[in-house]
C-alpha cells in the first residue's frame, strides 16, 4: 500500500500529461460581441481571485502552532496545482458543460477544454457573454481552487498531506462541480428554481464550511485540544497580511462576478468593502462589549466573515444594506465560535462558524435584502414583499447544506478507509512541518556580533 501511494499521484499526472498531447489544437474564437473593457476587467479580476489563495495561506498559517505553519500553508497552495489540471481535464465540463437534467455537466462536452478556446462565448441556455469563453472558464477556475483550500483550517495540525490531496480531488469532482452546475449554469436546477448566489455563498462558502465540519468530526480532536492546551498563533502579522490579501482579492471575487466592467461591478465592489469594514468593527467592538480587549485577530476574522456574508448578495443588495449584513453576520459568527469553543468539536481555525455560518447568514439575508432596483436579474427580497423568493433561498440553502455535508462526510470516511487520514500521535506531537514535509518554519533571529562571538539575543 505504501508503494502504491507513492507511485499513484505521479502516475496519474503522467497519464494526464501524455493524454494531453493528443488533444486537438484550437483556433481562438473571435466575436463582435466582445467588449475590450470587459475582457481587461475580467483578466484583472481573475488575477485578484488567484491572489486570495496565498492570502488564505498566510491567514491560516499565522493562526496555527508554529510547528504546523508550513503544512497548513501548502495545503491551501497545492490546491492551485491540483484543481488547475483537474479543471482543464474535466472539472469545467462537469460544472458548465451541456447539462444532464440540471444536475451535472456532461464530462465529454469540454474534456481537456475541448471547444472552450474556439467556442462561442455562451453557456447552454444563456445569453452571449462579452468576454471569451476561455476567460470565463479561467475566471471560474479561481473559485474552484480556493474552495477546498478553505477546508484546511478545520483539519489543520492532524491530517496527512496525501490524504488532503485526495480530498481536494474528490471534493472538486463530487461537491464543487455539482454545486457550481446547480447554481450558476443557466440549466442548473437551483438556477431555474430562482435561487440567487451572486459570487459563491452556496457554491464556495457553505460547501467549504460543511466540508470543514464533516472533516473535523471524522478526524476527531487533536491531542492538544483534548488536553485543553492553549495554542498561541504562530505569527499574527501573517494573519494581517493574509487578511489584506483576501480583502483585496475579494474585489475580484465579487465585482468580477458581474462579468463586465459595468455599474453592477462597481456596486458589488462597494458592497464588498462596506460589509467587510462593518463586520471587522462589529467583531472587535462586540468582543470589547463582552469584556475583552480589542484584538488584531478579532478585527481580521470579523472582516473575513463580512466578506463571506456579502458574497452571495454583493450584486443584489444596496450599499447601505451591506453595513447591516456585515454587522449582524459578524455577531452571529462570533457567538458560533464561542459556543463551538464550549463543545468537543475541534474545528481548528473555526472554519464552520466563520465560513459555513457566514455563508448561511449571507444566503438568508440575500433573501431579505435583494432588490430588483439594484440588479434587474434579482427578485425582490422579503423586506420588499418577496416572501416567495425568501422561501426559495431557504430551500436552496437546505439543499446545498445537506448535500455538501453528507457527501463531504462520505469523502472523508472513504479516504480514511483507503489510507490513514490522520497522522500518528508521534507525528502530531513533532508537528506536521517536520513529519509530513521534512521542513521547518523559523522566525528571524536577532544576533549581537562581537569580535569573538555571535550571541542570539531575541527571536523576532
Amino acid at each position: 500500500m505504501g508503494n502504491t501511494i507513492r507511485v499513484l499521484p505521479f502516475a496519474l499526472l503522467a497519464l494526464v500529461a501524455i493524454a494531453s498531447i493528443f488533444a486537438p489544437q484550437q483556433a481562438l474564437f473571435t466575436s463582435d460581441q466582445y467588449v475590450g473593457a470587459d475582457i481587461a476587467w475580467l483578466l484583472m479580476a481573475t488575477a485578484l481571485v488567484f491572489l486570495m489563495t496565498p492570502g488564505l495561506a498566510f491567514f491560516y498559517g499565522g493562526m496555527v502552532h508554529r510547528k504546523n505553519v508550513i503544512s497548513t500553508m501548502i495545503k491551501s497552495m497545492v490546491a492551485a496545482g491540483i484543481v488547475s489540471v483537474l479543471w482543464v481535464v474535466v472539472g469545467y465540463s462537469l460544472s458548465f458543460g451541456e447539462s444532464i437534467g440540471g444536475f451535472i455537466g456532461n464530462p465529454s462536452t469540454h474534456l481537456f477544454f475541448k471547444g472552450v478556446a474556439s467556442g462561442a462565448p455562451q453557456l447552454q441556455g444563456g445569453s452571449l457573454m462579452t468576454i471569451p469563453l476561455l476567460l470565463f472558464a479561467f475566471y471560474q477556475l479561481m473559485f474552484a481552487i480556493i474552495t477546498p483550500g478553505l477546508v484546511v483550517g478545520a483539519v489543520a495540525e492532524r491530517i496527512k498531506f496525501t490524504a488532503y490531496v485526495l480530498f481536494i480531488l474528490l471534493f472538486s469532482l463530487l461537491v464543487y462541480a455539482p454545486l457550481a452546475h446547480w447554481t450558476w449554469h443557466p440549466m442548473g436546477f437551483l438556477f431555474k428554481m430562482g435561487v440567487l448566489d451572486f459570487a459563491g455563498g452556496t457554491v464556495v462558502h457553505i460547501s467549504a464550511g460543511c466540508a470543514a465540519l464533516a472533516g473535523a468530526l471524522v478526524l476527531k480532536r487533536r491531542h492538544s485540544h483534548l488536553a485543553q492546551e492553549e495554542i498561541p498563533p504562530a505569527n499574527i502579522p501573517y494573519v494581517l497580511i493574509g487578511t489584506g490579501l483576501l480583502w483585496f482579492g475579494w474585489f475580484g471575487f465579487n465585482a468580477g462576478s458581474a462579468l463586465g466592467a459595468n455599474a453592477l461591478a462597481v456596486s458589488a465592489l462597494t458592497t464588498t468593502n462596506t460589509a467587510a469594514a462593518s463586520a471587522g468593527l462589529s467583531w472587535m467592538f462586540f468582543d470589547v462589549l463582552r469584556g475583552k480587549k480589542p484584538s488584531v485577530l478579532g478585527f481580521c476574522i470579523g472582516a473575513v466573515v463580512g466578506l463571506v456574508a456579502i458574497t452571495p448578495s454583493a450584486g443584489f443588495v444596496g450599499v447601505p444594506q451591506s453595513i447591516f449584513i456585515g454587522f449582524i453576520a459578524s455577531i452571529i459568527s462570533n457567538l458560533a465560535v464561542y459556543y463551538k469553543s464550549k463543545s468537543s468539536l475541534d474545528d481548528t481555525l473555526d472554519v464552520f462558524p466563520c465560513h459555513g455560518v457566514g455563508g448561511i447568514v449571507g444566503m438568508i439575508l440575500t433573501g431579505v435584502f435583494a432588490s430588483n432596483a439594484v440588479n434587474a436579474a434579482a427578485t425582490d427580497g422579503l423586506l420588499y414583499g418577496g416572501f416567495a423568493f425568501f422561501l426559495t433561498q431557504l430551500k436552496g440553502l437546505l439543499i446545498v447544506t445537506a448535500y455538501s455535508f453528507t457527501v463531504s462526510f462520505g469523502i472523508f470516511k472513504f479516504i480514511n478507509f483507503v489510507l490513514p487520514l490522520r497522522v500518528s500521535h508521534e507525528d502530531e506531537m513533532a508537528g506536521l512541518d517536520a513529519s509530513q514535509h521534512n521542513e521547518k518554519y523559523t522566525q528571524g533571529t536577532l544576533l549581537v556580533v562581537t569580535e569573538d562571538r555571535e550571541e542570539v539575543v531575541e527571536n523576532v
